[in-house]
């Protein structure tokens, strides 16, 4: 789930038809969840890893047409694992149906637990609350299939649970919704985290993979130098919120306003998410403040 940029040139070329099993690599296909949105973009990527005895990462929506469509693209082969990112609803709720008609065992991301009385409330309501993993992974933890491996990479900021996973055999990483070619990521609070976003993109950029296959979109290619553009952008967008608030205080909705000239109307809830997420930040910095917890509803000043 993302929240659409322009001042970055992302690859917003579509990457194919849903329902469509697409080779992308010798290890690698790809096919496409019908569930487009200006979250989502042309719809969610599942990918199948290997042949034969194959991986299946982030089945999709609870869309019975999307598994179905999958099943038949892999008649004759074995679905062996099914591995999961993170528990948001475009992307784990298809895991139960695959493994109700496959039997494979559903591995990967842990469940997602709620915060509970969280100062800036219940916001990301998109997190599938009925996800139950056979097998949690940790970072580093590895997954071995019949010519490939998986190893998990985690990367905690757009969800708390969020895991990458990582292609040995091809020197490529499956980023899910951490890194999109298309777009920048949404980090809602309160389980999106900005302070963890920026240091999972940092610790991708330690990383030496060569492509990046994601959630949403088409890959990722000179990821390196990609990431280091997200970064960079998130910087941006700290600045420009700190000098609006240089120059009055203000809500969320206002600097809202100020700095997302021309947004999508469909998009100014996640705008205030995003900005929220930086505030929260700047407040545990102490950089700013907020008379209180921050919230959609607080009033933020610079401190000092």
């Amino acid at each position: 789930m993302s929240a659409p940029q322009d001042d970055i040139p992302f690859d917003k070329s579509p990457a194919a038809p849903s329902g469509e099993m697409l080779r992308l690599s010798p290890l690698v296909r790809r096919m496409i969840a019908p569930n487009p949105g200006p979250f989502t973009f042309t719809g969610t990527c599942t990918y199948v890893v290997g042949q034969g005895r194959v991986a299946v990462i982030d089945p999709g929506p609870d869309d019975a047409a999307h598994i179905a469509a999958l099943t038949a693209a892999l008649a004759g082969e074995t679905v062996a694992q099914i591995v999961v990112t993170h528990t948001h609803r475009d992307h784990s709720p298809g895991a139960r149906q695959l493994q109700a008609l496959t039997g494979a065992p559903i591995v990967g991301c842990a469940r997602h637990v709620p915060i509970e009385n969280a100062p800036s409330g219940r916001l990301d309501a998109s997190h599938d609350l009925d996800h139950a993993p056979d097998q949690v992974l940790a970072d580093g933890d590895q997954l071995e299939g019949e010519g490939f491996s998986l190893v998990a990479v985690a990367t905690p900021g757009h969800a708390s649970n969020h895991l990458c996973f990582a292609l040995p055999q091809e020197n490529a990483l499956f980023s899910g919704d951490h890194v999109m070619a298309w777009s920048t990521t949404i980090v809602a609070p309160p389980d999106g985290v900005m302070g963890d976003y920026m240091a999972s993109l940092d610790k991708l950029r330690a990383r030496d993979d060569a492509i990046y296959w994601p959630g949403h979109g088409g890959p990722v290619r000179e990821p390196q130098r990609f990431v280091r553009a997200l970064a960079h952008h998130r910087r941006q967008r700290e600045i420009s919120i700190l000098n609006s608030l240089g120059r009055r205080e203000s809500t969320i909705e206002e600097i809202v306003a100020e700095i997302y000239v021309g947004l999508d109307s469909r998009l100014t809830k996640a705008a205030g998410l995003s900005v929220l997420a930086h505030l929260e930040d700047l407040v545990l910095r102490g950089a700013v403040e907020a008379g209180g917890p921050a919230t959609l509803s607080a009033t933020y000043a610079l401190k000092g």
